[in-house]
């Protein structure tokens, strides 16, 4: 049996690789996808005041603490029994919006992007957002690094700090926003909206006017009809930071809809010997293996799946694109019948960036914004709490249980990539299988679209997994600069 490795799988946040199994005749016998860390954070958090976990969990990943910031915050407040200040929750979601067009605007231009802007089989020296900015110019660079540039600035000012924020906290927030950052906001934020229509016009441009690149994406290898999930509010439009978990099957019919109190009678997480990632899937389905279809139960929680478990976006210029995705990929303009196609993910994800930017607009010119009733104390004995929202690789979920002294006795984490292990998996061992055949030369671009298969899930195993220093599995490899091993070192193997 020959063995074929992708390691590392590249343009993600993190490590995993691809292992793919042939047999005799060259056929894919099997593919798996391993990740090779183990996440400890749950464990350490135990015997914290429950009240540091907003600051303590944004140090998961650097790419998007704001997501555990706001998830915790959330949590805390359940935990402390306590109903924040409206602006408060205007200040958290405002902060929220603008990190999600900055976090959507890294992945469609430097990680997703390159393999329909440069090509799939292009170089792979040129599959990276310098090949991107080459092939839709140098102007395209510049409008990305001033829409992170603006972000950041603006985060900082909302969260204190533009990496591992820390200003959300049970009860509210620790600072309001000034007349003066209000208007300075609002003029940068206009600079989104122009920004979320450029990035249209070359997604336009360059993916949907290319016949080739779109049959790609509708064809069966990057196909799964599974379940999806997705917060929306109270008219079942997307929404980042507040509402109910939303899950709807594979012909789009709601299956079941949750606050976040009751996700423990939905979803459960399943193991396997040769991976430290969870597989979490519906709880009143059952574990039936890597399966899709309405007997398993394996969901998707992605940008495409907030897609589909809503009725719509709740901004105008985002329900314009979600309207003409729906129209494009289902001839059914209402969104009622699902998009199961992977890579229409893309796609998907840039429709979440105009929304957030229309909301982060929405948000700087309510009055309220800059009120200064920004958090109420917590009197309540902390007990247990949970908070969710979506994060941009998927729906989010902290769950802590604390002592009568908010210490933390035990915590639970799923996050977004952890929500979408099982299909990841399931999504790269298809298109192995679709793509390696006999006869076929198995060249860098070949391995490349297999690995697109698992880059549209956008996958962080910053967050997904953590290790606990000393305790894990180790091996470490030394090659000259001819590419010869010339030493190895083992722990634990």
């Amino acid at each position: 049996m020959k063995t074929i490795k992708i390691d590392p799988v590249t343009r993600l946040e993190g490590h995993g690789r691809i292992d793919i199994f042939l047999d005799d005749n060259n056929e894919v016998a099997n593919c798996y996808f391993i990740v090779p860390e183990l996440r400890g954070f749950e464990k350490f958090c135990q015997g914290r005041p429950v009240g540091d976990m907003p600051r303590i969990t944004t140090r998961i990943c650097g790419v998007c603490p704001e997501a555990h910031h706001m998830a915790s915050a959330k949590a805390c407040d359940a935990v402390y029994h306590v109903t924040i200040p409206s602006a408060a929750k205007k200040l958290r979601e405002l902060l929220y919006s603008i990190f999600f067009c900055a976090d959507h605007t890294v992945h469609f231009y430097a990680l997703g992007g390159p393999d329909f802007v440069v090509g799939p089989d292009a170089l792979k020296a040129e599959r990276n957002l310098l090949g991107v900015i080459n092939k839709v110019g140098l102007e395209a660079g510049k409008k990305v690094i001033k829409l992170r540039a603006l972000a950041q600035e603006m985060i900082q000012t909302l969260g204190g700090k533009k990496i591992h924020q820390v200003t959300s906290l049970p009860g509210g927030v620790s600072k309001g926003l000034t007349e003066e950052e209000r208007d300075t906001f609002a003029e940068n934020l206009k600079y989104f909206i122009e920004f979320g229509k450029f990035t249209f016009k070359i997604f336009d441009d360059v993916v949907l006017k290319n016949s080739a690149y779109v049959d790609m994406i509708l064809s069966d290898t990057y196909t799964h009809k599974t379940y999806y999930m997705g917060l929306v509010d109270e008219n079942n439009k997307v929404n980042f930071y507040d509402g109910k978990v939303r899950v709807v099957d594979p012909e789009g019919k709601e299956f079941c809809k949750y606050s976040p109190d009751e996700y423990t009678e939905h979803i459960a997480e399943h193991t396997e010997t040769w991976n430290y990632l969870k597989y979490p899937y519906l709880k009143k389905i059952g574990w039936k293996g890597f399966v899709d279809g309405k007997e398993s139960g394996v969901y998707r929680a992605t940008p495409l799946s907030r897609l589909n478990a809503s009725d719509g976006m709740a901004t105008p210029l985002a329900q314009e694109e979600y309207e003409k995705y729906y129209e494009t990929l289902t001839g059914d303009r209402s969104g009622k019948t699902p998009v199961h196609h992977t890579l229409a993910t893309h796609w998907a994800r840039i429709i979440e960036l105009m929304y957030s930017a229309e909301r982060a607009n929405e948000l700087i010119n309510d009055p309220e914004i800059t009120s200064e009733d920004y958090r109420v104390i917590p009197t309540e004995t902390p007990t247990e709490g949970i908070g969710i929202v979506e994060a941009p690789r998927g729906t989010l979920t902290h769950h802590y249980i604390t002592d009568e002294n908010g210490i933390v006795k035990k915590a639970n984490l799923i996050v977004g990539t952890t929500n979408n292990h099982a299909a990841i998996s399931m999504s790269i061992k298809k298109a192995a299988t679709g793509l390696i055949h006999k006869g076929v030369e198995i060249t860098d671009g070949v391995l490349n679209k297999i690995e697109m298969a698992f880059r549209a899930y956008d996958p962080c195993f910053g967050c997904a997994t953590h290790t606990l220093p000393g305790q894990m599995p180790l091996e470490l490899n030394i090659y000259n600069s001819k590419g010869e091993l010339i030493d190895s070192k083992r722990r634990f193997t």
